[in-house]
């Protein structure tokens, strides 16, 4: 057997992961894997408790993405009491769900993915991060560090509380929002607009077009796709129905509550993360010259699904996008361009949320009993769809929970990205950190939240043991996986 290579830890993403490439006998790639060493266990955790208070407790799955699991869960709550809540609980939701999102993409664009574009794949570690780009792009940097802030403090003012968040309760919201707040929130809402019009514009021209060629190489898969539209094909991340697209662009719609008839879970034993995938395929392979059943959340998806923005700037920029790239686009790297274009239409979103008079009603909760029943929520998180299936008993006692997350849907394609690019870049034994950052590159791309995504628990945990010498040289290797 020929060397194996570990990237470990993947470094700028949410989470805990390495990477193992085995090569054969002439330094070829003849396998990889994304192995995620991380566990969560909130399935578990849940049962038993009363189900108003798991929209508090699935917040601390992950500090990222707080406010996706806050709503979703809420909205799972909602089902299993058998309410529907009152519009103006519902656009205050929605509020909080697209400040959420400018916070995270940027977040990703600046912090994480970034660096490898604004340094370059093959600039120094040292200063291929954050720091990095704020050396490079002092005044950038300040407005980017100034508008993750501003976020932050318009979540606090409408919500109480930015981050683990507490406001959205069964049958609407906690509190209203008043108009002396909404005067205070609009020009911080106007702040974080103009700089996600600086970033996609900047991102056109300094970064996607002298790129351009490792847009069109780097991880590139065929996958279909699966993402929430409007029932008129509008493109959305708070609500609506799902849309599944195979990779020839064909695509068949379905309530999110139905998702058990056109998703199913596939189980790896060297990874505590599912790998879902297209029930009605009826097959899973990974296999890069013949995958069957795979698909694709996030970013790239939600391009790909949706007929329309209803937004005037992102709309312009998603008719660029789709001119360019054609429906369905399938380049991994494009992930990071439909990212800016979220970016956009939250921002946009957040102002004409904020200019909707129906926002400070008071008229934001219905009372709500406790019952025997199903319940299942979903949004679109940052990462991808992302769905809490609840049940209870009689006195509203959780009995059964099953939680799908961005993440998890994109395990299948991450694999199939690194192994893609991998064999691409590794030939012959020779590889550099610049191959190998080019490696992880693909992983950024999908913008993993692995803490949240790990769901596989079997009684059993992967245990890998290195023995080595007294001059550290490996001996032997142990493993029970």
């Amino acid at each position: 057997m020929g060397e194996t290579i570990v990237i470990q830890p993947v470094t700028r993403i949410e989470g805990h992961a390495k990477i193992t490439i085995q090569l054969d006998d002439g330094g070829n790639v003849q396998d990889s894997w994304v192995n995620v060493i991380e566990l969560r266990g909130f399935e578990r955790f849940c049962i038993g408790k009363p189900v108003e208070e798991l929209p508090r407790i699935v917040t601390s799955i992950c500090g990222v993405c707080p406010w996706s699991h806050h709503l979703a869960s809420a909205k799972a709550c909602d089902a299993v009491f058998g309410v529907d809540i009152p519009p103006a609980a519902k656009k205050l939701r929605e509020l909080c769900n697209s400040v959420a999102y400018t916070e995270e993409h940027i977040l990703h664009f600046y912090f994480l993915g970034g660096a490898d574009f604004v340094m370059g794949p093959d600039a120094d570690y040292s200063v291929r991060n954050v720091i990095g780009i704020a050396g490079k792009l002092p005044d950038v940097a300040k407005k980017v560090v100034r508008c993750r802030w501003l976020g932050a403090q318009m979540l606090d003012i409408i919500s109480g509380k930015s981050i683990h968040p507490v406001t959205a309760v069964p049958g609407g919201v906690s509190k209203p929002v008043t108009k002396d707040e909404v005067e205070k929130l609009k020009p911080m809402a106007q702040e974080i607009l103009e700089l996600a019009k600086f970033s996609i514009d900047y991102a056109k021209k300094n970064i996607f077009t002298p790129f351009l060629d490792a847009v069109k190489t780097l991880g590139v898969i065929e996958t279909g796709f699966l993402g929430t539209v409007k029932q008129d094909g509008a493109f959305d991340v708070y609500d609506g129905m799902l849309r599944m697209m195979t990779p020839d662009g064909k695509y068949e719609d379905f309530p999110y509550d139905k998702y058990t008839d056109y998703i199913a879970e596939h189980v790896e034993p060297w990874t505590y993360l599912k790998f879902p995938y297209m029930k009605k395929v009826g097959k899973f392979s990974m296999d890069l010259a013949n995958p069957s059943g795979i698909y694709r959340t996030n970013t790239l998806a939600r391009m790909n699904v949706c007929d329309y923005i209803p937004t005037p700037l992102a709309q312009k920029e998603f008719e660029e996008f789709r001119k360019n790239f054609g429906r369905p686009a399938q380049l991994t790297l494009l992930y990071h361009w439909a990212r800016l274009i979220e970016l956009l239409y939250n921002a946009e979103n957040v102002v004409r949320l904020l200019n909707d008079p129906d926002i400070t009603s008071t008229d934001i909760r219905i009372p709500v009993k406790p019952r025997a029943a199903r319940g299942i929520g979903c949004t679109e998180a940052p990462r991808g769809t992302l769905i809490h299936d609840y049940e209870t008993d009689e006195n509203g006692i959780v009995t059964n929970v099953n939680l799908i997350v961005g993440t998890t849907h994109n395990n299948a394609p991450i694999n199939m990205s690194v192994k893609q690019a991998a064999k691409a870049l590794i030939k012959d034994g020779k590889y550099d950190q610049g191959i190998l950052n080019k490696v992880e590159m693909t992983i950024r791309a999908y913008d993993p939240c692995l803490s949240c995504a790990t769901h596989d628990i079997d009684g059993t945990l992967p245990v890998k043991i290195d023995i080595v010498d007294g001059d550290r040289n490996l001996i032997d290797t142990l493993r029970n996986f």
